[in-house]
């Protein structure tokens, strides 16, 4: 197994703990007046969430994680379970609800997103940025209401629930970021 010495520190780099994966998300150099140089790591659990500190000394290593990304199309939902296809090799993997987290509000029959594994094993998936959904049902604009600011929550085609602008109707179409699950425009059939 590959490993990085402490001069390959920074962040983004994904190593392995205690056989868990983690992904570096902060490494701050220290060198104190007299002694070795030390390096501040703060660390995410890619499987858990957690995060973890720890201090390294110059010509510490650490091992790789076996982490992979992989391009993945949603293909369906089978109760608690999403079915995505390895667009490469055509290998199907189920992720539960804790795996897909708040991505299920974006994915679409046919979707092409970004999946990691560990292992072999899908840990975490992520929708593209922008996914352009429609709406399904919304509550009738006031009349008069045309204050700028004003939203209202709209029921999209894959059952989330998103905050748009007042002038947005039933069967509008709509871009979503799927960072933050905001509104973007809405967009022209």
């Amino acid at each position: 197994m590959a490993s990085y010495n402490t001069s390959d520190f920074r962040k983004g780099l994904k190593i392995q703990i205690d056989g868990d994966p983690y992904l570096m998300i902060e490494c701050n150099f220290v060198k104190p007046g007299k002694g070795q140089a030390l390096y501040k790591c703060r660390m995410k659990n890619l499987l858990r969430g957690t995060t973890l500190e720890r201090t390294y000394k110059s010509g510490d290593s650490l091992d790789a994680a076996d982490v992979t990304e992989i391009e993945a199309q949603y293909l369906y939902r089978q109760g608690d379970k999403w079915v995505f296809m390895d667009t490469a090799n055509y290998e199907q993997y189920e992720l539960d609800a804790n795996q897909v987290d708040e991505a299920w509000k974006y994915l679409k029959d046919g979707m092409l997103c970004q999946m990691m594994l560990f292992n072999n094993t899908p840990i975490s998936l992520t929708p593209p940025n922008h996914v352009v959904l429609k709406i399904e049902y919304c509550e009738p604009a006031v009349r008069g209401n045309t204050a700028t600011g004003v939203t209202k929550p709209v029921k999209v085609e894959t059952g989330a629930e998103i905050l748009c602008p007042a002038f947005i109707e039933m069967g509008d179409v709509i871009k979503v970021d799927t960072r933050t699950g905001e509104y973007v425009e809405r967009v022209k059939e």
